[in-house]
């Protein structure tokens, strides 16, 4: 079982960002990264055409709990905070995303805006540009038409691959750097997209999972047959996803206005957990665990955030901001949560395995890493 460490409410300084921008209702401009020596969190939030970051402390602190398992936060200084030193975009940026590397150690960051224009940096763990090394890739249509929605996500085997998705253009476009690699026509409009383990290869990741309308589509990047699409799974009719991630087993989970969350098995393409209406609103963010695959962090469009085990469809517990979420997001190989409010909040919880004390002393994690 997990549990809360720490959680955190700091706010974002006035001077740096006084109104943000509203975005998409499900678009997320918030990533984050731990520090080597844990002590601190760094956050990406984007607001109109630029990304700012911040730095917040992790102390451990007495987490209380209120009623239905709800958290309450302590208060956290921001201790740095400053505008990344990159080219702005030339629409509102709709989604950032934020890839890490334990091997080379430097952070692949990229944003994509309203008509698709996608910047990519690569920064060092403190979020300053190593070498200053940045690329910028355009749709082929050169971002022609009305502005809409868009979504971005690296492939986690290679960082140089990235799948742009843009809604009303009914297209996930694949590069690799700033070469275009192939475009991916969906039959409705995508909303979330997120690349899938290939247990059949290893590490490579080569399939893609798209949320279009109220459908979940897999796409083989390699297969030329049916335009790529390998699967399609019809969910309730006439309700969006709006959400979807997969897990290190390589389960997919999606979720949107029916207020469901499913997870589906890739080798039968079957449903193996449907948690009905465990959200109160829609769910517009969906994040497994790296300490325990069984546990899913499960976001709503209003204010709350829960932790639950998706096989026991059971909450284990959650915490709220003050306003509707402008982004939400967890640490690719930690589970450090962070979530960005309307009202300018920022909240940052830190989630370990829950020891548990036996008969004989020893103590023991009731999870262990995946």
């Amino acid at each position: 079982m997990l549990e809360a460490k720490s959680l955190k409410k700091a706010r974002v300084p006035l001077s740096l960002i006084p109104n943000p921008s509203p975005a998409n209702p499900h678009s997320s401009r918030l990533a984050l990264h731990v520090s080597h020596d844990a002590s601190s969190c760094w956050l990406y939030v984007a607001s109109g055409r630029q990304v700012y970051t911040l730095q917040i402390a992790l102390e451990d602190s007495l987490v209380s709990e209120g009623k239905d398992s709800l958290l309450i936060p302590t208060h956290a200084e921001v201790l740095e905070s400053f505008l990344v030193n990159r080219c702005p975009h030339r629409s509102e940026i709709q989604s950032i995303v934020l890839a890490e590397s334990e091997s080379t150690g430097y952070l692949m960051f990229g944003s994509v805006d309203s008509y698709g224009d996608v910047i990519v940096s690569k920064l060092d763990s403190n979020g300053k540009d190593i070498d200053r090394l940045t690329y910028t890739v355009s749709p082929h249509d050169s971002g022609v038409g009305e502005s809409s929605w868009a979504g971005l996500c690296f492939s986690p085997a290679q960082w140089s691959m990235a799948a742009v998705a843009r809604s009303f253009c009914k297209a996930v476009d694949v590069y690799d750097q700033d070469i275009h690699v192939q475009t991916l026509r969906t039959l409705l409009y995508p909303s979330a997209l997120s690349f899938v383990q290939n247990l059949s290869n290893g590490n490579e990741s080569s399939i893609l999972a798209v949320a279009e309308g109220c459908q979940l589509t897999i796409w083989d990047l390699r297969m030329k047959e049916n335009g790529g699409c390998i699967q399609r799974i019809c969910g309730s009719v006439g309700d969006i996803y709006y959400a979807v991630c997969s897990s290190p087993s390589g389960n997919i989970a999606v979720g949107g206005a029916d207020r469901t969350m499913t997870i589906y098995d890739p080798r039968r393409w079957s449903s193996l957990s449907r948690w009905v209406h465990c959200s109160k609103y829609e769910i517009t963010g969906l994040a497994f665990s790296s300490i325990d695959p069984d546990y899913i962090y499960i976001q709503g469009v209003d204010y709350e955030v829960f932790c639950g085990d998706w096989k026991a469809t059971n909450k284990i517990f959650s915490f709220r901001g003050d306003s509707n979420w402008l982004g939400f997001s967890k640490c690719h190989n930690r589970d450090v949560l962070g979530g960005w409010c309307d009202s300018g909040s920022i909240l940052v919880a830190d989630v370990v395995a829950k020891e548990i004390e036996t008969k004989d002393g020893v103590t023991y994690g009731s999870s262990s890493p995946f």
